[in-house]
């Protein structure tokens, strides 16, 4: 059975930092590719206040495989206290382009 592929959620407070992710977990092949969307604005409930913030999200697609690495590198950098870090299985897609997620970096 070929190494799942997974969809990973990771919010940033800035560009800054979201860019620097992003160029890190591709560079050390932990993932594929990252996708940067700016202007999300999470509300939720940190130390007993609700707080709404903009922040950027990172769509990080990757293996099984290399979640735990990727995992490691990511909670290193990141500069929250509790970064999120939600993984979701791919269960279809574009068979190439699933191949080419598994391949690590492309090319």
């Amino acid at each position: 059975m070929s190494d799942p592929v997974l969809l990973c959620y990771c919010t940033c407070p800035d560009a800054a930092s979201a860019q620097k992710l992003a160029e890190t977990l591709v560079d050390e092949s932990l993932a594929a590719c990252v996708n940067r969307l700016p202007g999300v604005i999470s509300t939720y409930r940190w130390q007993g206040k609700v707080a709404t913030d903009t922040e950027e999200l990172l769509l990080i697609k990757t293996t099984a495989a290399r979640f735990e690495a990727l995992k490691s590198r990511l909670l290193a950098l990141h500069p929250y206290e509790l970064p999120e870090l939600i993984a979701v299985p791919v269960a279809h897609g574009h068979t190439a382009y699933l191949d080419w997620v598994r391949a690590g970096s492309g090319g």
